[in-house]
């Protein structure tokens, strides 16, 4: 296995989770290192960039807001400049009755995701519904990144919506032998906004209950002519909200009461689509109840 920051791989080596033969620190390829300027205004990221330089780089900052806040907003100061970016969007999907000792988990017997054949969440499941916990990911797909891959099918680029599968097992990737290398963020118009919005248990160190990334395009006259709204840790992979851009276009963020009721549309229509499980620590009803106050925050926040 790759060894990028080692922040995931690592208490997973321990708990018995994984069990590689090998493992291969990335950290001395050079290439896969930094954050250069791309074509037409353009970012292009090493996999190998920290999240720490990550969530600190200005341009990232001021072109991409809502990734430099959720960058900056994963576990602690440490494990950030330990971390990547390329690891967090790799990072494997958490469940409570999976990520515990082998002790721990053969007690209760193994599940879909490693040695079982049964989900101890939903009865009768035949997919694993671990949920995807990275942080990164919910802002990179409203801002339609894309993944760059060398490896056995040589040099191309994936959309990073299509990285992801519904199942929550190592299946759960289009391409299941290829790391990505590099990400391309493109360019955005004059008045973008983004943000976003992460609930979890405390402040600081724990994966995110809920994750909402939210993007709000301005036309010349300040109406809203393009939205996205991406919502992570519910399933084994982000949720795009298609409502928002419907009923939000064309309202003003400074509109008042319309723009109000825009809001409330999708954060209603949030609510309807979202039915969080037991997956992950967190009442599930509690979660479904944070849904719509998150989507509020992240749609009002933009900036």
């Amino acid at each position: 296995m790759a060894l990028a920051g080692g922040t995931d791989l690592i208490p997973n080596m321990k708990q018995g989770l994984l069990e590689p033969s090998v493992v291969v620190s990335l950290g001395a390829i050079d290439a896969l290192c930094g954050i250069v300027d791309g074509v037409g205004g353009s970012l292009e990221i090493g996999a190998m960039a920290s999240l720490d330089e990550f969530a600190d780089d200005e341009r990232v900052r001021k072109q991409a807001s809502a990734l430099a806040q959720a960058a900056g907003l994963v576990a602690s100061p440490h494990h950030r400049r330990m971390g990547t970016i390329g690891g967090n969007i790799m990072l494997d999907t958490r469940c409570r009755l999976y990520n515990q000792s082998c002790f721990w988990r053969s007690a209760l017997w193994f599940c879909l995701k490693r040695d079982g054949t049964i989900c101890h969440v939903v009865a009768g499941g035949k997919k694993c519904v671990a949920a995807a916990s990275n942080d990164t990911v919910p802002p990179l797909m409203t801002l339609g990144a894309s993944l760059g891959f060398d490896g056995t099918l040589g040099k191309h680029e994936l959309p990073i919506d299509e990285f992801w599968t519904a199942d929550g097992t190592w299946n759960k990737r289009v391409l299941k032998r290829d790391l990505p290398v590099s990400m391309t963020i493109p360019p955005t118009r004059a008045g973008h906004r983004s943000a976003y919005e992460k609930l979890r248990i405390r402040g600081s160190i724990d994966f995110p209950l809920l994750g909402v990334a939210a993007r709000v395009d301005l036309g010349d006259r300040g109406e809203i002519v393009g939205a996205d709204l991406v919502l992570g840790a519910l399933q084994a992979k982000p949720i795009r909200m298609d409502a928002a851009a419907d009923n939000s276009r064309g309202e003003r963020l400074t509109a008042g009461i319309e723009l109000e009721r825009a809001v409330e549309k999708v954060a209603a229509s949030a609510m309807r689509r979202c039915k969080p499980l037991a997956d992950i620590p967190g009442d599930a009803d509690y979660r479904r109840a944070m849904v719509p106050v998150y989507v509020r925050r992240a749609l009002m926040a933009p900036r």
